[in-house]
């Protein structure tokens, strides 16, 4: 037989055990309901100065991108560390090329038509000390980019161009890497609208300012992650997102130098099941400095360093991007 006290204590250690077990059936039926991380990849930094039109004129261009993300802080809606203790360190490394035709054709209010085509290859790195809820889906495609665009030529001036511009109807198709039992994928499987107008403004021949802003919009994920339990579909809010930069030539016609920045903001919530869901509105601003270098009038490089604030709802880290452009 069991004595009184033996028993007494058996009852508090199966009470303990039980507090534990609700707890953990507690986060995982709340976590769901307060991460997020449901926006696709989109265009943060990629581009900077010069943006409103292309360094050489009409043509074929060929521009290869290399990013670099890192971050060791994923964050809540209110910004503070969503997986306090679980030391997450997170590295995204990111090559797009892009194949672009300039016509010289004008089709509507002067506006020249083009095609913009982007393929990007992604890789993820998570890991913890202590080990995290979300997992990587590892390296391969990611979602092919596609969109027509009007190029306007540049507003001249009596010592040059005055301030050029573009608009593109820019679509991210679901081609890429996707698992449903991975949380971080290469690919969002979901369509994505993505138009965005674009200008850079010369405010002397030496100053320019240029910004780039985008609109997204997503459809419904009709194989939503594990995150999202039993759920048919989720659809991703929409949001706005900014890129932009300010450069100052120091070497004529060969080196701009300056700052560049993004900003994204989710406007609407996410869905779930056509269900609105709080708390999952994702922002972030980055800011950080940067230069182009034009090697001839068909060869350009660029850099750009960025580093992340007033973030909700994302991975918080650091941004370092690479672009190199060529005119045929």
């Amino acid at each position: 037989m069991i004595c009184k006290r033996c028993l007494h204590e058996l009852k508090k250690r199966a009470h303990g055990v039980f507090v534990i077990v609700i707890c953990l059936c507690s986060f995982l039926l709340i976590a769901p309901g307060v991460r997020a991380y449901d926006l696709p990849a989109v265009n943060l930094g990629f581009t900077s100065f010069m943006d409103g039109g292309p360094p050489a004129g009409p043509g074929f261009y060929f521009t290869q991108y290399f990013q670099y993300f890192t971050s060791g802080e994923f964050v809540d809606k209110d910004g503070h560390d969503l997986l306090p203790g679980a030391g997450e360190d997170l590295d995204v490394f990111v090559s797009l090329s892009q194949f672009i035709y300039q016509s010289n054709r004008e089709i509507l209010l002067g506006g020249k038509w083009g095609i913009d085509l982007i393929v990007p290859v992604v890789g993820i790195d998570l890991d913890y000390s202590t080990g995290g809820p979300f997992e990587d889906n590892g390296s391969g495609i990611g979602d092919v980019l596609i969109g027509p665009y009007l190029q306007w030529d540049p507003i001249m001036g009596k010592k040059g161009p005055i301030f050029m511009h573009r608009i593109e109807f820019q679509m991210i198709l679901p081609t890429g890497k996707y698992d449903d039992d991975r949380e971080l994928n290469p690919g969002s499987n979901f369509f994505s609208f993505n138009p965005y107008w674009t200008g850079t403004l010369f405010i002397t021949p030496h100053w320019t300012l240029s910004t780039r802003i985008h609109y997204l919009w997503n459809a419904k994920n009709e194989d939503p992650n594990r995150y999202f339990g039993d759920a048919d579909d989720s659809q991703a809010g929409q949001a706005i997102h900014i890129n932009f930069a300010s450069a100052y030539e120091i070497i004529p016609k060969r080196l701009r130098v300056g700052v560049n920045g993004y900003y994204l903001k989710q406007i609407t919530d996410t869905q779930v099941d056509g269900d609105d869901v709080s708390g999952r509105m994702e922002k972030v601003l980055g800011i950080g400095p940067g230069f182009v270098f034009h090697y001839s009038r068909d060869l350009h490089f660029f850099f750009n360093a960025y580093f992340e604030t007033e973030v909700e709802n994302r991975p918080k880290g650091e941004r370092y991007n690479f672009r190199v452009v060529y005119h045929f």
